[in-house]
């Protein structure tokens, strides 16, 4: 495998076997097709010749030892190499109980996916000569015994000292970082808002300047069940969305070298349209989705920036059903026309909307990741999406 290849991406499994499915009235997961799912993506992808695959956490339901142990062994079974991480379901308890893994239990189920130390919850292995991937764990527990996403110290020392050594023996290895939680806002204000910033690294800005000062420009994230291309600083943060939350995404991607010599990274999206027990699953889900959002949006609409009155926002949340949905799609467009100006105007913010134009990149993109411009400065960041003008960033 040279610096053209091809791989997959699966965010967000939330694996449960029958017996274990547990039940909310608000959940927006309908894990209830998390098997039949990830089988109608791997019969997908089995034909496409990968040349590995990549889920960056939440695995499971929650944690559940039988779970890990089945996706343990489905994984075993294919034709191609398999890298995971965990997210904040695989990891919800420092010590195992009755539902649920513990902290330390997590290497042990994927040593033959990443984990080559059974005592370490992140990794660095070389995917083929001149391609590199690091596999972080965002998950910790504070004073308390509660989980956070963050990346300890001794974690980003680690990673310090590992993208040190690296560059140091070969400073143009093309290197990969795969992490649960975002690095980089994928939502107005996400690091900062009540409802979203727990999808964020609480100490994402320390992750960013140590990937910026070794030259990492690629992220790929799970947590937020969003499909999303964002970038910071010539980092690019691509996010994915849940293999069980509408629209039921999965990326291919392509790397690839030209003729002068710039390397691109090319992003296609896809869905699962339909499994055996729900034949029209974009639409159920769709509205499985929509039907849930009330409390949510009710929040959205009450706390800052917004702070409406418990009153309005209850007028005007039966509007709005269809909001997470589009944002959850990618490349939103949203227009509320008959809202209040200023609800209106946060609102569309959400849209994938750049300098008044369409940005149309979140399922469908180019991006040019190395090139004789890029070194010399001259174009920090460049997006191609597909079917469309180049814009910058």
């Amino acid at each position: 495998m040279s610096l053209n290849f091809r791989f997959a991406i699966v965010s967000d499994l939330h694996i449960a076997l029958p017996q274990t499915i547990w039940d909310h009235p608000s959940r927006f997961h309908l894990v209830e097709v998390s098997i039949s799912a990830f089988e109608s993506v791997l019969e997908h992808l089995t034909q496409l010749d990968l040349d590995f695959l990549l889920i960056p956490g939440d695995l499971t339901q929650h944690g559940e030892a039988e779970n890990h142990q089945w996706l343990q062994n489905r994984l075993s079974q294919l034709p191609f190499p398999s890298y995971v991480i965990p997210g904040n379901h695989d990891l919800p308890v420092l010590m195992a109980n009755e539902q649920s893994i513990g902290f330390a239990d997590f290497p042990k189920y994927y040593h033959k996916f990443g984990y080559d130390n059974p005592q370490q919850h992140y990794y660095s292995c070389q995917l083929s000569p001149g391609l590199r991937l690091i596999g972080l764990n965002s998950n910790t527990f504070n004073h308390k015994n509660e989980q956070i996403g963050r990346v300890d110290d001794q974690q980003l020392q680690w990673l310090e000292n590992e993208l040190s050594t690296i560059r140091k023996r070969d400073k143009n290895e093309l290197i990969f970082v795969m992490i649960h939680h975002n690095i980089v806002e994928h939502l107005p204000n996400q690091a900062d808002h009540p409802l979203a910033n727990r999808y964020m690294l609480e100490n994402a800005i320390d992750l960013r300047k140590i990937l910026k000062k070794h030259e990492v420009k690629l992220v790929f994230t799970g947590h937020l069940h969003v499909q999303d291309v964002a970038c910071d600083d010539g980092i690019y943060d691509i996010t994915t969305g849940s293999l069980v939350s509408y629209p039921h995404p999965y990326r291919v991607l392509e790397y690839s070298q030209d003729e002068v010599g710039r390397e691109w990274l090319q992003i296609v999206s896809h869905r699962v349209e339909s499994v055996p027990d729900f034949p029209n699953l974009q639409t159920l889900s769709h509205k499985w989705m929509s039907d849930r959002s009330q409390p949510f949006l009710i929040k959205l609409l009450t706390l800052p920036p917004l702070n409406l009155p418990l009153e309005e926002a209850r007028n005007l949340a039966p509007n709005l059903c269809d909001f997470w949905a589009k944002i959850a799609d990618g490349d939103a467009m949203l227009h509320y026309p008959h809202f209040p100006h200023h609800v209106r105007s946060y609102i569309e913010e959400y849209s994938a909307i750049k300098n008044g134009n369409k940005a149309l990149i979140d399922n469908y993109s180019t991006l040019l990741i190395r090139s004789q411009e890029l070194e010399v400065g001259r174009r920090e960041n460049y997006i191609l999406p597909n079917y469309q003008l180049p814009i910058g960033t």
